[in-house]
């Protein structure tokens, strides 16, 4: 890759890591605004070593041993950042499994969202999709069973793979369901008499169930490890300040998690696509992420000015 294509594909990663954090960055400045001054500290400083290392730097990597077991962790962590053709070939070959996998997870992760959780509506049909809610199983399943039946004829692991994705994807939303419960208990102090270390040690499971989605994406940009571990540290950095200086004023741009998801569907259905081994540039995930979040974006900007011009 030359110097502009890196620099596009860890800015694209940055982006899709900032927007795909959002509800997390929320849920952190909700349940710090409960906690002591130190403990605050102590999350924002030392939290940033575990969210940007020890997360998204060991997610990677048994993302990378999962699609080539034969590795090990160590031949995993290694593959990494080696340069040796035999090596690279090996996570070529595995690579359809590995894109299969992400995209059913980040397509699923975009059918439920359209279909079952409260948002505000930001294109026409989005209302309908969600008052169709009990479709969601129905139509997931579809997705799942047609997607099988042609990855089979093109390598039976793929299939498996497929599978894999969409047993990812319940089990992360069972812990995002029970995070969002726990939430509440936290912000309820009738209800809750934890410590604010058990509070820091409750954010970093939730930072760590979060930063699955934005790891499994930013496969559609780019199989170099070393670029995934730059941007996606970098946005996980940029979420920690906007976690403490901005977030109420992120909270006015109602339609970023519309722009979010939308990225992911987009990504998903480009995994996918790059699985069956359609030529897709590197160009397009960046592009089409940027193009997308800035959208929505405007469409947010838009609504804020004029409902201040309104009052």
């Amino acid at each position: 890759m030359d110097f502009a294509s890196i620099a596009l594909t860890i800015a694209g990663l940055i982006l899709f890591e900032i927007i795909t954090s959002i509800d997390n960055a929320v849920i952190n400045a909700d349940v710090l605004a409960t906690m002591s001054q130190r403990a605050r500290r102590w999350f924002l400083l030392w939290g940033i070593f575990v969210a940007v290392f020890l997360i998204r730097g060991t997610l990677p990597l048994l993302i990378v041993w999962a699609a080539n077991p034969s590795l090990g962790p160590v031949g995993a962590f290694t593959a990494m950042f080696s340069e040796d053709p035999a090596v690279a070939h090996t996570i070529e070959q595995s690579s359809p499994v590995l894109l299969i996998g992400g995209g059913v997870f980040l397509v699923l992760l975009f059918l439920h969202w359209l279909f079952m959780e409260p948002k505000h509506y930001g294109l026409r049909g989005e209302r309908f999709f969600h008052s169709q809610g009990v479709w969601f199983f129905a139509v997931a399943s579809l997705f799942l069973a047609a997607l099988a039946w042609f990855a089979i004829s093109e390598n039976p692991a793929m299939a498996f793979g497929a599978v894999i994705g969409s047993t990812a994807f319940f089990i992360v939303h069972g812990f995002k369901q029970n995070a969002e419960k726990a939430e509440q208990e936290l912000l309820d102090k009738s209800k809750t008499s934890m410590s604010d270390w058990s509070k820091i040690l409750y954010l970093e499971v939730i930072d760590a169930t979060f930063s699955i989605d934005g790891v499994i994406g930013a496969f559609a940009f780019t199989l170099l490890v070393p670029l995934i571990l730059i941007g996606n540290g970098l946005g996980a950095i940029a979420v920690r300040q906007i976690t403490v200086s901005n977030i109420e004023n992120v909270k006015k741009y109602r339609y970023l998690k519309n722009g979010a998801m939308y990225s992911i569907l987009v990504l998903g259905s480009i995994m996918i696509a790059d699985s069956f081994g359609f030529g897709i540039p590197a160009w397009l995930s960046p592009l089409t992420t940027f193009a997308t979040i800035g959208y929505f974006f405007w469409k947010s900007k838009r609504e804020v000015s004029l409902l201040k011009s309104a009052a």
